[in-house]
């Protein structure tokens, strides 16, 4: 039974790796993630894990396909995959001293092709960030192409005071979700 990893992120497939899995190709999908008028972080997170794993699996039929979605989201706003020092700026103020989502989405097709899918709604809080802090992150360039600016496996832990969920999930890929639905589909696990 052949596994794609629908995704060029080289933290999904260290994740995967945490419990076993070692995909047989990695096949990233490029589509429009540009959220849509209106469309809830929930949603947008299902919507694009759903479209990657589609466009991937018409490209390998009888695979599974595992492809997933991150999303920071503070209220109903989402956040960015931060690509200039302004855009992560702007995120970690706004995270500063609050609560937020991190919805982690993914996406398996298996070999029929039918879809499961599952999200995975976690609650981060960040401390009150000095302005120094911020500029000290700024300088590491972790946030770049992050959501919502940051990355929780880097510098960042320093300065998150609590999370409730899934650490594996903020990082990119529901670890817990991923292994119950590649064990319905079949896959061979340890």
């Amino acid at each position: 039974m052949r596994l794609i990893l629908a995704s060029a992120s080289p933290r999904r497939r260290d994740l995967l790796g945490q419990i076993g899995v070692r995909p047989d190709a990695v096949d990233p999908a490029d589509i429009d993630e540009t959220p849509l008028k209106g469309e809830l972080p929930a949603a947008y997170a299902a919507r694009v894990a759903a479209g990657k794993g589609a466009l991937v699996a018409a490209r390998h039929p009888g695979a599974l396909v595992l492809s997933g979605d991150t999303v920071v989201a503070a209220g109903r706003r989402i956040l960015p995959k931060a690509e200039s020092e302004a855009e992560a700026r702007a995120c970690l103020k706004l995270l500063s001293g609050r609560r937020h989502r991190v919805l982690s989405a993914i996406t398996l097709i298996d070999a029929e092709g039918k879809p499961r899918h599952r999200l995975s709604t976690n609650i981060v809080t960040f401390k009150r960030l000095e302005r120094a802090e911020i500029d000290a992150y700024i300088a590491s360039g972790e946030w770049h192409g992050k959501a919502g600016g940051y990355a929780i496996q880097g510098r960042a832990a320093g300065l998150i005071r609590a999370i409730q969920g899934s650490h594996s999930a903020i990082m990119g890929l529901p670890l817990y979700e991923t292994r119950a639905l590649l064990k319905a589909a079949g896959y061979p696990l340890d």
